[in-house]
């Protein structure tokens, strides 16, 4: 397979950054499964449909296209009498969110007896440039395929 079409398992190096002040945000490497999964922004997938090892990509995205806007619901503050000790600021804890569904949250505040906590993504509401490179595609197995992402190095472990 030498060009990214659906099935394919693709590993890309990526940066993020702010597209207004240039400054870096996350970068890295890792595999997706091509094709509508949901591994990948939509608008970088599209992009990247159709193109080949070495070929590069950046696109901006809306907070929308890319993190979601913030969800104030997902803002929570607990007794820290209920919180696991050894949690600090910056940590992560799991929890019910508002719907029942779990939802890991960052820690952002200790204050005297209370944990505020945030079940946002740390980049949510906020715009960002994708940039990526190809660096390898190859057939997706079927077991990926019916797991709906890429198995291996990058890619998901189980």
């Amino acid at each position: 397979m030498t060009t990214i079409t659906k099935d394919a398992a693709v590993t890309i190096a990526y940066k993020m950054t702010d597209p207004k002040t240039g400054k870096p945000l996350d970068s890295g490497t890792t595999a997706y499964l091509h094709g509508g999964y949901g591994n990948l922004f939509d608008k970088a997938e599209a992009a990247l449909e159709g193109q080949t090892i070495g070929h590069s990509i950046s696109v901006e995205l809306s907070p929308v296209e890319a993190f979601g806007d913030r969800d104030e619901s997902l803002m929570r503050t607990i007794p820290k009498a209920e919180f696991p000790p050894g949690i600090k600021v910056g940590g992560q804890v799991q929890g019910a969110g508002p719907a029942g569904d779990a939802v890991v949250y960052n820690v952002v505040k200790i204050k005297g007896p209370e944990v505020h906590l945030d079940g946002n993504h740390a980049l949510a509401g906020q715009a960002i440039r994708f940039a990526a490179t190809v660096k390898a595609i190859r057939p997706a197995t079927a077991e990926e395929i019916a797991h709906g992402h890429v198995h291996g190095a990058h890619g998901h472990q189980h």
